[in-house]
Protein backbone atom coordinates (compact mmCIF):
# COMPACT_ATOMS: atom_id res chain seq x y z
CA UNK A 1 0.00 0.00 0.00
CA UNK A 2 3.31 2.27 0.60
CA UNK A 3 4.22 2.08 -2.86
CA UNK A 4 7.32 0.82 -1.49
CA UNK A 5 7.31 -1.82 -4.37
CA UNK A 6 8.57 -5.75 -3.87
CA UNK A 7 12.34 -5.07 -3.09
CA UNK A 8 12.00 -3.90 0.00
CA UNK A 9 13.39 -0.19 -1.19
CA UNK A 10 11.12 2.38 0.45
CA UNK A 11 11.69 5.87 0.21
CA UNK A 12 13.65 7.50 3.16
CA UNK A 13 13.75 11.05 4.25
CA UNK A 14 15.52 12.98 6.97
CA UNK A 15 13.81 15.13 9.50
CA UNK A 16 15.81 18.68 9.52
CA UNK A 17 17.20 20.03 12.98
CA UNK A 18 15.68 23.30 13.89
CA UNK A 19 17.26 26.01 14.53
CA UNK A 20 17.51 27.12 18.77
CA UNK A 21 15.48 30.20 17.67
CA UNK A 22 13.22 28.58 15.78
CA UNK A 23 12.67 26.20 18.98
CA UNK A 24 13.17 29.19 21.26
CA UNK A 25 10.67 31.42 19.41
CA UNK A 26 8.09 28.53 19.43
CA UNK A 27 7.81 27.77 23.07
CA UNK A 28 7.72 31.48 23.89
CA UNK A 29 4.72 32.10 21.33
CA UNK A 30 2.97 29.03 22.68
CA UNK A 31 3.30 29.90 26.39
CA UNK A 32 1.41 33.29 25.46
CA UNK A 33 -1.01 31.42 23.42
CA UNK A 34 -1.49 29.35 26.42
CA UNK A 35 -1.70 32.55 29.19
CA UNK A 36 -4.14 34.05 26.42
CA UNK A 37 -6.44 31.33 26.75
CA UNK A 38 -6.35 30.88 30.29
CA UNK A 39 -7.02 34.79 30.83
CA UNK A 40 -9.68 34.66 28.23
CA UNK A 41 -11.23 31.73 30.19
CA UNK A 42 -11.22 33.64 33.07
CA UNK A 43 -13.05 36.36 32.07
CA UNK A 44 -15.67 35.08 30.06
CA UNK A 45 -15.52 31.08 31.32
CA UNK A 46 -18.97 31.02 32.83
CA UNK A 47 -20.80 33.18 29.60
CA UNK A 48 -19.16 30.52 27.64
CA UNK A 49 -20.08 27.75 29.49
CA UNK A 50 -24.09 28.94 29.96
CA UNK A 51 -24.04 29.89 33.65
CA UNK A 52 -24.26 33.50 33.58
CA UNK A 53 -25.20 35.89 31.21
CA UNK A 54 -22.79 38.07 29.14
CA UNK A 55 -24.84 41.34 30.47
CA UNK A 56 -24.97 39.83 34.12
CA UNK A 57 -22.58 42.05 36.28
CA UNK A 58 -22.74 44.85 34.58
CA UNK A 59 -24.67 47.32 36.55
CA UNK A 60 -22.47 50.30 37.21
CA UNK A 61 -22.37 51.89 33.44
CA UNK A 62 -21.37 55.83 34.49
CA UNK A 63 -17.68 55.08 33.94
CA UNK A 64 -16.85 57.11 37.06
CA UNK A 65 -18.90 60.47 35.65
CA UNK A 66 -21.05 60.61 38.38
CA UNK A 67 -24.81 61.54 37.98
CA UNK A 68 -23.90 65.16 36.73
CA UNK A 69 -23.33 63.35 33.53
CA UNK A 70 -26.40 61.22 33.78
CA UNK A 71 -28.73 64.57 34.22
CA UNK A 72 -26.50 66.75 31.69
CA UNK A 73 -27.37 63.69 28.80
CA UNK A 74 -31.54 63.80 30.00
CA UNK A 75 -30.76 67.62 29.70
CA UNK A 76 -29.73 67.55 25.76
CA UNK A 77 -32.16 64.63 25.16
CA UNK A 78 -35.10 66.90 26.38
CA UNK A 79 -33.47 70.05 24.71
CA UNK A 80 -33.45 68.35 21.69
CA UNK A 81 -36.67 66.92 21.42
CA UNK A 82 -38.27 70.82 22.81
CA UNK A 83 -36.99 72.61 18.99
Amino acid sequence: MGGGGGGGGGTTFTIPHNKRWHTVAGKGLCAVMWFWVFYRAKQDGAVLLGLRHPWDGHDDHSHGHGHKHEEFVVQCLADSLSH
